[in-house]
């Protein structure tokens, strides 16, 4: 099939990647020059294991342009994967998608028939506007042309997209016209039967099985979105909320969590207590959801209190250390970790960032690590607040002379460090660890002032 896809993104570049390598024709649209020209080069503009040697293997089955007019004319299947930023109301702006629709419509031929995909998350709806602007459009260049469009939304982890695209819990397709359902029934056959031959830098892991195909409407498709999104940030804010009883009464939340999540109704996953949710798509689409809500004078108090929990968990962290220092102002603090979490380099409401703003507005004085993040991070603060924080190369020297340590991201290499080594390096040997990962009893035995999340 000859696929196009309008956005090269987290979600457009590994759909292209997938859809390539199981032997469609894809063709990624972006108007960003440079990311294009890194992309022609075999260079991902994004941090996604195995992306960049499956980029330069996939040869002529991907290309790349910026003429998505074009691109759209001979293909099959069109997808749409460009961003949804949130408005000032939480509302996701659909003012790019609705461009590409625009852009897509003037691209198409008489003749030929089309199957327009919305991949991006978007607001209830917005399927049945897509359809609207493509048929406005054709009707005013007088085109009579066979579409159909189609919800197909994404489930993707940032630094497991790659994974989660080649070995999918579920693909869910979203339409009421038997031409699109058909189209990506076949677009996706490889996958739902998994006859490919797993690439070597994503490997299928044992007991993998064949993942369901969920045909439903487009309203229920894009639903089952933010409804997914919802739940999973609920979880981690329960866990949270949870965190703060345990520490009250003297119970250790990694224990409960572990207690809870053998039970099959709940399960272990996101049940991890910490410094709460951030990156892209829970602040997002959790705001979208309440706007949805407002549109339709519907309350959603569950989703708004798992979204208040988020944000108060960052103020308690700075709260233990307030009370551990007696006070920041004036103090030097090291944080491990800027992205939201490990194995990316994106800082999108990073919980480490918040907390760091807060920091510095309270007097104190910030070092900072993190494997990947750190140019990306620096964008995230004003020129005042970057005077107020050093950023370090290695753990080590952003430890160098701290009143404290945030372990703020649960990256690996933080996981095995030397703890000794590092404790010597700090002026007072204070540990926050923001994300559960050492043992509490020997770190104390090492000589620390050690507190978590729950324990």
């Amino acid at each position: 099939m000859r696929i196009t896809i309008a956005g090269t993104g987290y979600v457009g570049l590994t759909t292209a990647v997938l859809l390539a390598y199981i032997g469609h024709d894809v063709t990624g649209v972006d108007i960003d020059e440079r990311k294009l020209e890194l992309l022609n080069e075999g260079k991902s503009p994004i941090h996604e294991a195995g992306i960049e040697p499956l980029l330069i293997s996939l040869g002529s089955r991907l290309h790349f342009t910026n003429d998505l007019r074009a691109a759209a004319r001979e293909a099959d299947i069109i997808m749409i994967a460009v961003g949804t930023p949130e408005k000032m109301n939480g509302e996701a702006d659909t003012q790019y998608v609705e461009a590409a629709a625009r852009t897509v419509a003037e691209g198409m031929v008489e003749g030929r028939a089309y199957t327009i995909v919305v991949k991006s998350t978007v607001p209830i709806g917005t399927n049945r506007r897509v359809a609207h602007v493509i048929q406005r459009t054709l009707d005013e260049s007088g085109k009579a042309v066979r579409f159909a469009v189609a919800s197909n939304p994404e489930f993707l982890r940032e630094g497991l997209a790659l994974y989660d695209s080649f070995y999918p819990d579920r693909i869910v397709i979203g339409a009421e016209d038997e031409l699109a359902v058909d189209m990506l029934s076949r677009m996706y056959r490889p996958i739902l039967e998994q006859t490919f031959d797993p690439p070597d830098v994503i490997p299928r892991r044992e007991g993998y099985g064949l993942p369901p195909l969920i045909t439903t409407d487009a309203i229920s498709a894009e639903m089952i979105k933010y409804a997914a999104n919802a739940y999973l940030a609920l979880k981690i804010s329960f866990m949270n909320e949870i965190a703060g009883l345990a520490e009250k009464v003297g119970a250790d939340i990694t224990e409960v969590a572990r207690g809870i999540g053998l039970d099959t109704r709940i399960g272990p996953r996101y049940l991890a207590a910490g410094l709460g949710w951030g990156g892209s798509c829970f602040p997002k689409d959790t705001a979208a959801l309440l706007a949805v809500g407002r549109e339709y004078h519907y309350e959603m108090p569950i989703v708004e209190a798992a979204r208040t929990v988020n944000v108060l968990n960052r103020t308690r962290i700075l709260e233990k250390m307030q009370s551990l220092l007696k006070g920041v102002r004036g103090r030097t603090i090291a944080v491990l970790g800027l992205a939201f979490k490990p194995d990316t380099d994106d800082i999108r409401e990073s919980p480490s960032i918040a907390i760091i703003k807060m920091l510095i507005e309270r007097g104190a004085h910030v070092r900072v690590h993190d494997p990947l993040a750190m140019e990306r991070a620096k964008d995230a603060f004003s020129a005042s607040e970057q005077a107020e924080i050093t950023f370090s190369s290695t753990p080590y020297e952003a430890a160098e002379g701290a009143e404290a340590l945030l372990l703020a991201t649960e990256w690996k290499m933080y996981k095995e460090l030397d703890l000794d080594g590092l404790k010597k390096r700090m002026r007072i040997p204070v540990m926050i660890d923001g994300r559960n990962i050492y043992d509490p009893e020997k770190l104390r035995a090492m000589g620390w002032i050690y507190t978590g999340v729950g324990r």
